[in-house]
């Protein structure tokens, strides 16, 4: 193919070629943490028996046994012995070895959690890190990818536009104007009506609204669009049948209104010569017209068909949700639509392309590898090409709801996840860029304006006191004003604050009820000294000073009802030991967990999102009204495609009054239980794909246009939240000049540039040794051409040490297989270690590596000339992470002390080496720049990404720890209760279940803050693992849909904007650019 086709694929090479030496390092940086996580969820996994995967039905994977090679015997759960079915495993542990673990944790590291509910303690506990943590990082190399992909695309049509010729890249004069184009040429009205006739009067009445009757008009109809829409969403409740009467009569009352009133447009139309002819066709079809076509053909049509053949009118009423765009004339936001795709209509067509190839590529592929999977639900999802393109399609957009593939399944899944989803989202991104340039473009010159007036530099050090005496000093000692001991009582609020919001974190655990129980009453002791202090001394805070009723303003202020939520409740169950409070203690618990809003006061961040809600309203208003109309039209569009949908089944809800044979018309049984589930999906996540055709088609939507648009908002936040940072601590935005992240050790080593090295004291023989060593080590550069140049033995040995270390990352991974480990066996010494690995030779050979860079430092700028700074350097460090356990597991080994299994533990520590590799691709040394680089910015939005973290924890441990959807119990207890025996749905709580069954009752989320916290981080990482919730955490979820991801994932960003300015992603495009002729 030709023209823009073949060059959407050629342009793939451009990227990689352009963005080579950035990706490679980003790269680096991936796979070592792929490598490292994969080990270390090896050893976390490998014993448990809930990671048990079975091709048989029904197995209780909790009577498996698992021997120590790793092989799994579920004989005595109903499957067949090992080794039946011509060698076939029937069950194995899906983390069994660090080949296998790979794909799941490459999974976690694209944010998407198959297995939530099934890790371990330790499992969970990595599961958070990859959550908060580890994703960003991985993130990196498809976040480089794409970007490079839309700078190629922005480079092309720029030099187009410039020479002028004719592209498909070329770019439309004025675009971006076109907003106001199109309103100048259709629905801007120049023309006044005849008033002495009908059609003039309608047409000013309609049209040009001059009167204070049409003005009243315009708002009853806005009136009756919000009440038609809550018509239709209360409709779809079960109420009783004189109230579904009524909303339906006022449904059919409110479309006939609207259609009058479409009819009297119509005609009026033509007093406008442009509307003449033609011009009426395109007077239909343009924006407002055509919403008011949408919204009352289709219930026409239902009418018609209940009226003489029977059925429902709901399919029908649901379009009425599209009057909802009608207030699009105060925003201006669905109309910029248009002029986004026209603008970007080539661009669009190109990588549009490119998606479409990848789509039907990718699920062909899967589709051969798939189709005949033992799995029977794999198969049933890939039995044809169309089938295939569902799943594949939510691969492509960064999901993975399925995980149990065939070994060439895994491996084309993870190239889908680490290249193709940057290319797929191209389009998408390009879509929601261009919506967002629309919307901020008329607002930027005001937002300018207005930050400068509204957003000051707020030290996050108190002002001084303005009062005297008593005062003063109890406002300044509260404040760490002043004298040392004020600096330490500070210092003791911040260590009291964190102490014990992990203490009340912990005493939800059964069994740890009381832990660290007398820390609490020292906590509440020095807080209420601390309250009765700022009290007193309010007088002479600046904020309280200049007021009247400065003690009572105080006690009302934000602050000191956070302290008083936060003591009070302890004082009220100490006073009165049988009260509703004490009876309630366990949730009165979680309002300790508000102290972490006291950190505010010291590092400011929730209290600047009024800050950031002001710079960026005028953006937000249009973007959260376009994000909020979808959101409300494809809830609806939800409802009508699976509120009869019984296609799939899928697990028993309770909740909802469905125990046995649910299906998705159980989850979308009504509008509102459609809205969060819709929610969920418009933050580019499906964790549920029980969906029948009909619902298929509306994601689809979903995922190529809405997710685009809804996730604005939480990008206009993210960035305002960053400007607000950068402008209070007077720091701009990183950039290729900046030396981004230095510190003293980066300072240190310009100042050390051109100086000689110290003389040893040992005399000219040991200088002489440590300049070789040193040559040996690392090359010496060329005072002419500037590169490094190796002897001939430096060379052999610098590519010796990266064959160790390669053998002994093949090791640590052969030896994690089964069957390769059962062969060598687990003894030390076997053959992976004698042969393969030579372990002994690896460990003295890097162990006299590390101790040549300590005899040469003397001679290194890159150690600042000292043995003391290498040993400290991330070098040194990991020198000593990668020999320390071989001599660990030796001395344990000849002691006597240490198993077969023990020892495969410290053979895992082996995977360390990979970082040594650091030599070779600098990467990680730089990550300490980032941080740095990043600090002001992560020490604001990192507080806030905990507060959010720990608080929606806290809703979700109070709803949902007692959610009958999450319940399960031993198949000898009746799911309801049958002649007075209750069964395991219909206890209030797991609890009062297994007092009446003892152990038979268990809850899989939720049940302790802890366990609660791993699931809010995968939530805050995109991927919602449960969605069937009570509605109170229905309500926190669409809280976290709108906002908390968001605010939760501005550090991940910062981070990686850090890691871009360090490691230079973009130098090259600024370069062209500053070179590009004006």
């Amino acid at each position: 193919m030709e023209g823009r086709y073949d060059l959407a694929l050629g342009m793939i090479d451009d990227v990689i070629y352009e963005q080579r030496g950035v990706l490679g390092t980003a790269l680096f940086v991936g796979m070592t943490v792929w490598g490292v996580l994969s080990s270390f969820f090896y050893l976390a996994e490998r014993k448990n028996s809930d990671m048990i995967y079975c091709l048989c039905e029904d197995v209780d994977t909790s009577v498996c046994t698992m021997d120590e090679f790793g092989f799994v015997d579920c004989t005595d759960a109903g499957c067949p012995p090992p080794g039946d079915d011509d060698g076939q495993e029937v069950c194995w542990n899906v983390y069994q070895s660090i080949v296998l673990s790979s794909f799941w944790t490459l999974m976690e590291l694209f944010g998407e959690f198959p297995l939530v509910d099934q890790h371990s303690m330790w499992g969970k506990v990595l599961g958070t890190i990859t959550a908060v943590f580890a994703c960003a990082v991985f993130a990196l190399p498809v976040g480089i990818f794409a970007s490079g992909f839309e700078a190629q695309i922005a480079a092309r049509r720029r030099k187009e536009g410039e020479s002028g010729g004719s592209s498909p890249m070329v770019v439309k004069e004025g675009g971006g104007g076109g907003v106001e184009e199109d309103e100048t040429e259709w629905e801007i009205i120049d023309v006044v009506g005849d008033i002495s006739t009908t059609r003039g009067i309608v047409y000013n009445f309609l049209h040009l609204q001059n009167s204070a009757s049409a003005k009243m008009f315009e708002m009853c109809m806005n009136v009756l669009i919000v009440f038609s829409s809550l018509t239709f969403m209360l409709s779809t409740i079960d109420l009783s049948t004189n109230w579904q009467l009524l909303l339906g009569w006022f449904q059919f009352a409110s479309v006939a209104v609207f259609t009058v009133e479409y009819l009297l447009f119509m005609y009026s139309a033509g007093e406008n010569p442009k509307f003449r002819g033609r011009g009426l066709l395109v007077y239909t079809t343009s924006f407002y017209r055509a919403v008011d076509l949408v919204s009352i053909l289709p219930y026409w049509l239902t009418f018609l068909s209940w009226l003489f053949v029977g059925g429902s009118l709901t399919p029908g009423s649901v379009f009425l949700l599209f009057r909802l765009m009608h207030f699009e004339k105060y925003t201006k936001a669905f109309t910029s639509f248009d002029d986004v795709l026209r603008d970007n209509l080539d661009v669009l067509a190109m990588t549009g392309f490119s998606a479409l190839l990848l789509w039907i590529f990718f699920s062909s592929l899967l589709y051969l590898t798939e189709r005949d999977s033992l799995d029977q639900d794999m198969a049933n999802y890939y039995k044809s090409v169309p089938h295939s393109m569902w799943i594949t399609l939510l691969n492509l957009s960064g999901e993975c709801p399925l995980a149990h593939y065939s070994g060439f399944g895994k491996i084309i899944v993870g190239f889908i996840g680490v290249f193709a989803t940057a290319i797929f989202g191209v389009p998408i991104g390009l879509l929601g860029a261009g919506f967002e340039e629309l919307v901020t473009e008329e607002d930027d010159d005001d937002e300018n304006d207005e930050s400068s007036d509204e957003v000051n530099v707020v030290s996050s050090t108190p002002s001084s006191a303005t009062g005297a005496g008593l005062q003063t000093a109890c406002y300044q000692f509260v404040n760490g004003i002043g004298s040392k001991s004020a600096t330490r009582f500070e210092l003791s609020i911040y260590a009291l604050i964190v102490a014990t919001v992990i203490i009340g974190v912990v005493q939800t655990v059964p069994g740890y009820e009381s832990f660290f129980s007398w820390l609490e009453w020292v906590a509440v002791g020095v807080f209420t000294i601390e309250y009765v202090l700022r009290f007193i001394g309010c007088g002479a805070d600046p904020e309280f000073s200049g007021l009247s009723f400065k003690r009572i303003r105080y006690i009302l202020s934000f602050y000191s009802i956070i302290d008083l939520l936060a003591i009070v409740p302890f004082y009220i169950a100490l006073a009165t030991p049988t009260s509703w409070v004490d009876r309630h203690d366990e949730y009165f618990r979680m309002l300790r967990l508000l102290r972490l809003l006291k950190l505010d006061k010291y590092i400011p961040s929730i209290t600047l999102v009024d800050d950031v809600v002001r710079l960026k309203r005028n953006v937000l208003t249009v973007s959260c009204f376009a994000a909020l109309t979808l959101w409300v039209i494809f809830a609806g569009l939800m409802y009508i495609a699976e509120f009869q949908d019984n296609s799939m089944e899928i697990d028993p809800l309770p909740l909802y009054g469905c125990v046995d044979g649910c299906t998705m018309s159980d989850r979308f049984s009504d509008y509102f239980n459609s809205f969060p589930l819709t929610g969920i999906h418009l933050t580019g996540d499906f964790p549920m794909v029980e969906y029948g055709g009909m619902g298929r088609v509306v994601l689809f939507f979903i995922v190529i246009a809405a997710v685009g648009v809804t996730s604005i908002p939480s990008g206009v936040i993210a960035s305002g939240f960053a400007e607000i940072v950068q402008s209070k601590t007077k720091k701009g935005p990183i950039t290729k000049d900046s030396a981004a992240g230095d510190d003293w050790f980066d300072i240190k080593y310009r100042e050390l540039e051109g100086q000689s090295p110290p003389s040893s004291s040992f005399g000219p023989t040991v200088d002489i040794l440590q300049f070789a060593v040193k040559r040996y080590l690392d090359g010496a550069v060329d005072e002419c051409t500037g590169t490094t140049v190796r002897t001939p033995i430096s060379i052999i040995g610098r590519l010796f040490f990266m064959l160790l270390i390669v053998s002994n990352i093949v090791a640590v991974v052969l030896e994690s297989i089964p069957k390769i480990d059962k062969y060598v066996g687990n003894e030390p010494g076997n053959i992976v270690d004698c042969k393969l690995n030579s372990d002994i030779t690896s460990a003295l050979y890097q162990h006299l590596d590390y101790s040549l860079r300590l005899f040469s430092a003397k001679k290194s700028r890159e150690a600042l000339f000292s043995p003391w700074v290498y040993a400290f350097t991330f070098f040194g460090i990991v020198d000593i992470l990668s020999i320390l356990p071989w001599y660990v597991q030796w001395i344990l080994s000849k002691s006597g002390n240490i198993n077969g299994d023990e020892t495969k533990v410290f053979r895992i520590f082996r995977i360390f080496r990979v970082l040594q590799l650091e030599d070779f691709v600098v990467a990680f040394s730089k990550l300490d720049n980032v941080f740095r680089a990043s600090k002001d910015v992560l020490k604001a939005t990192g507080l806030m990404a905990v507060v959010i973290w720990v608080g929606s924890s806290a809703l979700f441990f109070i709803f949902e720890q007692n959610n009958p959807n999450f319940r399960s119990c031993d198949a000898s207890v009746p799911l309801t209760g049958t002649l007075g025996t209750p069964g395991c749905y219909d206890f209030v709580s797991t609890q009062e279940c297994n007092d009446f069954y003892p152990d038979m009752c268990s809850q899989s989320a939720f049940t302790n803050m802890p366990n609660t916290m791993f699931y809010v981080a995968v939530f805050l990482g995109g991927d919602w693992g449960f969605v069937d919730f009570t509605w109170p955490g229905k309500l926190v979820c669409m809280f976290l849909c709108v906002a908390g991801i968001a605010l939760y994932s501005i550090p991940v960003g910062t981070l990686f904007d850090s890691f871009g300015a360090v490691i230079g992603l973009g130098e090259e495009e600024e370069e062209d650019e500053e070179t590009s002729p004006m």
